[in-house]
């Protein structure tokens, strides 16, 4: 059953999102690589069933925000005072860019 895994992981991709300020440490790319290496052979390929469900219903879980929307925040801030558009501009590639020319 190979074959029905691959298109879950291939739908999971295309809703995924890709975020371009993260370049080379974007989560969406990094799903994308390990499925490609997961399944060298495509829906062919063999695999440990179980461990791919497990992992399938993890990525499943954060990309519908399961746990956002199960645990809401009380609290629009950090443990820092940072909101959420402010930790967003200081972990960007831009942000971190622009640390390393000083």
């Amino acid at each position: 059953m190979a074959a029905t895994r691959y298109r879950k992981f291939l739908q999971l991709i295309e809703q995924w999102p890709l975020d371009s300020s993260k370049k080379g440490r974007d989560l969406g790319m990094h799903i994308r690589e390990m499925v490609a290496i997961g399944f060298k052979q495509g829906p062919a390929t063999q695999i440990n069933e179980r461990k791919c469900d497990d992992i399938y219903e993890a990525f499943q879980k954060m990309n519908t925000d399961y746990y956002r929307n199960k645990y809401p925040r009380l609290y629009q801030s950090s443990a820092t005072g940072a909101t959420l558009e402010e930790c967003k501009i200081v972990t960007s590639k831009d942000s971190k860019e622009i640390k390393n020319l000083k």
